[in-house]
């Protein structure tokens, strides 16, 4: 029988990455991610930052992947595969987060970054409690955006308010701001770009149940839409509106995965 021939990179489809933790419920990190990236009809690749201990309602652990492995990870798979973007989730210090910024703009120096800078998980486990900020900084000059939600930007950069940490962050990259722990106005999500352009996005499919991993599932949805090629302002209203189907998806807290 003849062997079939295969080129060196693939080409066909269209890829898309994640870097992130692993999950064993999958409703957050990487299988999360790899089912986001499928309804969006992209194949989805990943590289393994952490092995977690947990499910949907309790974290007992975390198991931090070694920077070495994760650098031979990413530099693997873009020996074979085309990939124009990248959705970044929990690293285990802003240090080897930069190192892998950094190796991923070597292998593609137009790749677009989609950084989810999770500091706590949804159980309550703290992943970055006292950080390097300055090389943090240095991070977003390479990130096309980052999609805190209200808790995370103030504890980013906890002396400053958040108006001041957006306007900071702006300086360097966009912000897709969740507004899923917003005091007022809960569930309005905002962007900023361009020198602190804002773009308000309300609740669009109305009453939302609670699941886990839904910070992951927002980002992912982003990252595919920009991926796909779609404006920046289409590309966020989208996300917006796949993770509002996935928390509407059942009662429960873990999500289903579809594009209606």
């Amino acid at each position: 029988m003849e062997k079939r021939k295969y080129s060196k990179r693939m080409k066909r489809k269209n890829y898309i990455l994640t870097i992130a933790g692993f999950d064993p419920s999958s409703g957050a990190g990487l299988t999360s991610d790899i089912k986001t990236f499928e309804a969006h009809g992209l194949y989805g690749v990943s590289v393994c930052t952490a092995v977690t201990v947990q499910n949907d309602v309790d974290f007992k652990e975390c198991t931090w992947i070694d920077r070495e492995t994760i650098i031979n990870q990413i530099r693997i798979l873009f020996e074979r595969f085309d990939i124009s973007v990248v959705k970044i989730g929990i690293i285990q210090s802003w240090e080897v987060l930069l190192e892998v910024v950094q190796v991923l703009k070597s292998c593609n120096p137009t790749i677009k970054i989609v950084l989810d800078p999770i500091l706590k998980s949804s159980t309550g486990f703290d992943f970055h409690s006292k950080e390097n900020l300055k090389v943090f900084e240095k991070v977003l000059l390479h990130c096309d955006f980052i999609t805190p939600n209200y808790d995370e930007i103030k504890a980013l950069f906890p002396k400053k308010t958040i108006e001041e940490t957006v306007e900071f962050i702006t300086e360097r990259t966009n912000i897709y701001l969740k507004g899923g722990h917003r005091e007022e106005k809960r569930g309005w999500d905002e962007i900023y770009h361009s020198k602190i352009v804002q773009l308000n996005i309300p609740p669009i499919t109305g009453s939302v149940f609670e699941k886990h991993g839904s910070g992951c599932v927002l980002s992912s949805a982003l990252a595919s839409n920009i991926a796909n090629q779609l404006p920046l302002e289409d590309a966020c209203k989208n996300a917006k509106y796949y993770t509002e189907q996935f928390l509407n998806s059942n009662d429960s807290l873990l999500g289903e995965h579809s594009y209606k």
